[in-house]
């Protein structure tokens, strides 16, 4: 369990991060994120990977960026998503 106890600023921001890992499609494309090869991975190469529509994956992908746990950069016509390995740590120290 957790080493210290944490403050409820902290519980706020971590509860919104794990709210949005609570959902099976979010859950799915924050492990194809965190575990992309070079750190970083295209939303095309997200999208096809679910049965559910461009604009629905969009909308968690969104979802996940407001909770702190990605950050998305646009190149071109396409927009890349990576981890943000701080908050990463933030959730595993909390769980471990």
């Amino acid at each position: 369990m957790a080493q210290q106890r944490i403050d409820s600023a902290t519980a706020v921001n971590l509860s919104a991060a794990f709210k949005a890992l609570g959902d099976p499609v979010r859950l799915q494309l924050m492990s194809m994120i965190a575990s992309a090869p070079d750190g970083e991975i295209c939303v095309c190469d997200l999208t096809p990977a679910f049965d559910v529509s461009g604009s629905t994956i969009s909308h968690h992908l969104k979802t996940l960026r407001e909770a702190g746990l990605v950050d998305a950069e646009r190149r071109a016509s396409w927009v890349y998503y990576r981890p943000r390995q701080d908050m990463l740590r933030r959730l595993a120290t909390l769980l471990t």
